[in-house]
């Protein structure tokens, strides 16, 4: 039985789903330069080949999204959805990890927000975004173009209650450090070891009381006082890109310290001896 089919706009969007061999692309419409852009910039991967193409005007393509106020850049595609993948499958897969950084939405239900916040965690490393099934918009236009491909390269997992993953994980020796504005604790004073959830509320209303009270750790992001705040995915970017560099250099702090350790027949016991 084939899964259900919606269909996504512009250049990213589409391309990163041709490339992405777990998607299901079932036809693309493109217009005659869009044609020419894939050949150009993805000759050698040969995106086209077996896909079913419809060659459209501009004009055509513009009831795609006359809806949600979007431009397709030439490129429309139907995809399915792709298979699954839950969160317990996952850590089996990783079980010799210890620095698994997930990111968890409550109640974010903005489409440009969430696939801001989807691309900005693609870009830094994180391993998972964890969203509420119900309120996550997972065939809107708006969020796959705002994702810009993002939605191919990060494990996505729609879960029925968010907080009762979060007491799984944290069974599963996971920290969570919900962000709040109102929070004392600046979360650049955290260390940020081991594996942590990421939490970030609703846009309006932030995290919820009971998702505060399962929250190991509530952090802030210092702003200039003179604002008053951050949009959502702006703040979620903030915090994946300070984490992202912290898990850098612990893993180059780690390298240096085996190479100590390994003793005088080591890179650095050879280049002390020159």
């Amino acid at each position: 039985m084939r899964n259900s089919t919606f269909y996504i706009v512009g250049k990213h969007a589409v391309t990163e789903a041709l490339k992405n061999p777990k998607r299901k692309v079932i036809r693309i419409f493109l217009t005659e330069d869009s044609k020419k852009q894939i050949n150009k910039e993805y000759n050698r991967l040969n995106l086209l080949k077996d896909i079913k193409i419809y060659y459209k005007t501009k004009k055509e393509l513009d009831r795609y999204c006359s809806k949600d106020d979007i431009s397709h850049q030439g490129f429309v595609a139907e995809i399915e959805h792709l298979n699954k993948f839950s969160i317990k499958d996952f850590l089996e897969k990783n079980q010799n990890r210890n620095n698994i950084n997930f990111v968890a939405l409550e109640e974010v239900t903005d489409p440009r927000n969430i696939g801001s916040i989807i691309r900005s965690a693609a870009s830094f490393n994180m391993d998972g975004i964890i969203v509420k099934e119900r309120s996550y918009p997972s065939e809107s236009k708006l969020l796959y173009k705002s994702a810009s491909g993002s939605t191919e390269v990060i494990n996505i997992f729609e879960v029925s209650n968010i907080n009762t993953i979060l007491k799984y994980l944290k069974s599963k020796n996971f920290w969570v450090s919900g962000f709040d504005g109102k929070a004392k604790d600046d979360f650049t004073k955290h260390d940020w070891k081991g594996n942590n959830v990421l939490l970030f509320g609703s846009e309006g209303y932030g995290l919820n009381y009971q998702t505060k009270k399962n929250s190991d750790f509530l952090f802030r992001i210092n702003i200039n006082k003179r604002v008053d705040s951050l949009n959502i995915s702006n703040s979620a970017s903030v915090v994946f890109h300070y984490i992202n560099i912290n898990k850098e250099k612990s893993w180059y702090l780690e390298m240096f310290y085996l190479l100590l350790l390994s003793g005088p027949h080591s890179s650095i016991g050879r280049a002390t001896d020159l």
